[in-house]
């Protein structure tokens, strides 16, 4: 291919109205579609150092908050450790903005521990000391993520050793002062600590909140709460009655179970910090069994297929609503087929690791197609559960009268 000098390049893009930041863009060559929520697209790309993540946010999206790019942009320049994806650049059009981060590759966590032959609370302690010490960073540096999930934490590479790292900061906000409280409602069904859910200011602590949501379902492959109710599961995670069932639990450490409970506790001051929970003598693994956690792990996983299903679904929906609410669809970011791109953003498997191509016109997408019409198959029957799940859509949104029947029975 035979580019244009760069001078030329740049006198064109002025006189298409582009930003000097855009030329940044022929350096990419975009591939398969990883996500897309409110805002924008993530996409996977080749870069000239390798393939990256490129988010790409519609600016009309953001219209009157472009503060809460900016945000992101200067937080993620700031962070700089082993077990936090790594900013790579940025730049704009017209109408998106880009940011290029690390791409990790190696797989979210609870896959990446289904490809192994075992997997013990040990290693499991090991793992959430690795994510621990990624919040204690951010902490130190006054940043609260507030939106710790195990979606969010990913494997670098596929290589056994690889580090496990902490992404998506695209709620995390950076604090003006060490005792400034937020406000606004962040985070995922599940996870969010009760103090956000009830609208009463949220710091540091909801981090750990979550961290302790995680470390439960890691140890047993169901989580310490389960209301699917909002309501139902205010009042559970407000009186945080934390159950070890002897059948899941009758060989993990009193040690695992006392670091739970430290980070499950309802009050926020009395939820212990991530520098403290780093000496906790769980993470020293001293303590910690050799039980085998794989079967609990696989059985959580194979639950949450069915949910996958459905995010696959909406994926596929908010890429052609994200389409449609482009301001220049000559120049689209958008993949064409929202079907096909919702199938590929799927994890592939190690074992065809080798098979994945970035360019989504080799025989990949023939393999990928026969997925989709399963798929568009699949879609109908599917469809009946995310009605079902309407109200767990609302992904903390309480609403006043929740907020004040909460408020009511304190």
């Amino acid at each position: 291919m035979r580019f244009l000098p760069r001078s030329v390049s740049n006198m064109l893009n002025r006189l298409h109205g582009q930003p000097e930041s855009y030329d940044k863009k022929a350096k990419y060559r975009f591939g398969r579609t990883l996500g897309a929520g409110t805002y924008g697209i993530v996409r996977e790309a080749d870069g000239p150092d390798g393939r990256v993540a490129v988010k790409i946010i519609l600016k009309k999206n953001v219209r009157g908050n472009e503060q809460m790019v900016l945000d992101e942009l200067d937080l993620l320049q700031r962070l700089k450790h082993p077990h936090i994806v790594k900013f790579v650049d940025w730049f704009e059009s017209r109408d998106k903005y880009y940011i290029v981060t690390e791409l990790a590759t190696g797989g979210e966590l609870f896959d990446r521990i289904c490809e192994q032959g075992k997997f013990t609370e040990k290693d499991a302690s090991q793992t959430i000391k690795q994510v621990l010490g990624a919040v204690n960073y951010l902490h130190r540096n006054n940043v609260v993520h507030r939106d710790l999930k195990p979606e969010n934490l990913l494997y670098l590479t596929k290589a056994a050793d690889s580090d496990l790292v902490l992404a998506d900061f695209g709620i995390a906000k950076m604090l003006d002062t060490k005792d400034e409280v937020l406000t606004t409602m962040a985070g995922s069904f599940g996870y969010a600590a009760p103090e956000v859910m009830l609208k009463q200011g949220h710091g540091k602590p909801v981090d750990m909140w979550s961290l302790g949501v995680i470390t439960y379902t890691l140890l047993c492959g169901y989580s310490p709460f389960r209301s699917e109710n909002l309501q139902d599961l205010i009042d559970e995670c407000s009186s945080a009655q934390v159950v070890f069932h002897e059948r899941y639990w009758k060989d993990v450490s009193d040690d695992a179970k006392d670091f739970i409970l430290k980070l499950l506790h309802p009050v926020p001051e009395e939820r212990w910090s991530s520098e403290r929970a780093l000496a906790h003598p769980w993470l020293s693994g001293e303590n910690a069994t050799d039980h085998n956690l794989l079967p609990e792990i696989k059985a959580y996983l194979t639950k949450a297929r069915l949910r996958r299903g459905i995010e696959m679904v909406k994926l596929a929906n908010r890429i052609e609503a994200l389409k449609m609410q482009e301001d220049d669809p000559e120049n689209s970011d958008m993949p064409k087929d929202s079907t096909l791109a919702a199938d590929q953003s799927r994890p592939t498997p190690s074992s065809q690791a080798n098979e994945t191509s970035i360019d989504a016109s080799g025989p990949r997408e023939k393999r990928s197609l026969s997925k989709t019409i399963k798929g568009a198959i699949f879609r109908e029957v599917v469809l009946a559960k995310v009605r079902e799940m309407k109200e767990q859509e609302q992904t903390l949104k309480v609403t006043e009268g929740a907020t004040s029947e909460a408020d009511a029975k304190r």
